[in-house]
């Protein structure tokens, strides 16, 4: 039987490279987005790949559309076993120059539009007892950078409230499960004057920067075998690892991140799409494409970081054992 997936922000980006990948592997898509031309290319793209193809028009930020749109998926599509949070909205610009407006829209797209696609997808997985629900996140969620307050906010706030979740279902005995993707800097539109840019100087992508499809393959990869957390891109998982034991020294090398992401082009004000779509067709690469990286290892999931975390452990403990008995004699 087909399974169905849906996908937030699914039009560009890593959401259509997502989309694209689900459907080669035979699932029917529904994609979420506000742009209607967007959504009707979307739609082809994916049928011309053999699947059934739905996209509705809708605004993250709106609970009471959200929820529709879920009921419809389950009507037209059939049952809903996989949903991806991908929407995002960003403001690159110091935090003292960001309008309540702008924090309140970045919020209200990132962080509760996790939340409300969350809970419409609950809403019928929890009556059939199955389903897996992936959150794209960022290692801005774990270890912020300059000019990136609102969206590292959102993404932190979404962090948090997926692990209380998944502690409530836990409890609750409910077995759908929460997987939280952690992406470093990927090639898209967002790149390309998708984002709201107050700076006066062009964004660029900070080295390493990851196609898309990578992105999109541990998606893929964390819906059909839930994971708890899968991080993309090795340094995003050192990032964690460093902001973990040593906050101080991320802290250190976070602050270089702020001319890290420009250059030294001067522009004028870039609105993005924070309050409208953005114009354009749905495409999958942003401008960095000769930078990209495509390796084969491109993720890590928190079962190996558990492995190589026991494995660990269980080293140092035959060393200690082993200088133990050296002093002892034994």
């Amino acid at each position: 039987m087909q399974r169905t997936v849906v996908i937030t922000g699914g039009t560009a980006g890593i959401g259509l490279a997502s989309a694209e990948a689900f459907a080669r592997k035979g699932w029917k898509v529904a994609i979420l987005a506000r742009d209607e031309g967007r959504l009707r290319q979307t739609e082809e793209r994916l049928r011309q790949l053999g699947v059934q193809a739905l996209g509705i028009a809708t605004d993250m930020a709106d609970p009471a559309a959200v929820e529709a749109a879920a009921d419809r998926i389950e009507r037209d599509l059939g049952p809903i076993d996989a949903w991806v949070n991908n929407a995002m909205a960003t403001v690159v610009a110091p935090a003292g120059e960001i309008t309540p407006e702008e924090f309140k829209r970045v919020t209200e797209v990132t962080y509760n539009g996790q939340v409300y696609g969350t809970l419409a997808a609950l809403k019928h997985m929890r009556r059939r007892r199955r389903g897996s629900i992936v959150q794209v996140n960022s290692v801005l969620g774990i270890r912020p950078f300059p000019l990136q307050s609102a969206y590292a906010g959102a993404k932190a706030a979404a962090l948090g409230w997926t692990n209380a979740l998944r502690a409530e279902l836990d409890f609750e005995g409910v077995p759908v499960t929460l997987s939280t993707i952690f992406l470093p800097a990927v090639n898209t539109p967002q790149f390309a004057g998708w984002a709201r840019n107050k700076t006066g100087r062009r964004q660029i992508a900070p080295d390493p920067v990851y196609d898309p499809r990578l992105a999109a393959n541990a998606i893929v990869f964390a819906a059909e075998h839930p994971r708890r957390d899968v991080w993309v891109g090795r340094t995003t998982f050192m990032a964690s690892i460093l902001q973990r034991i040593w906050p101080n020294a991320g802290d250190h090398v976070a602050k270089g991140g702020w001319e890290g992401q420009l250059s030294d082009e001067t522009i004028p004000r870039i609105e993005g799409n924070l309050f409208t779509p953005a114009k354009g067709s749905a495409v999958i690469d942003g401008p960095f494409k000769s930078r990209t990286l495509s390796s084969r290892h491109t993720f890590v999931t928190s079962r190996q970081r558990d492995i190589a975390v026991l494995g660990g452990a269980t080293l140092l403990a035959a060393g200690i054992a082993h200088l133990l008995a050296r002093r002892t004699g034994l």
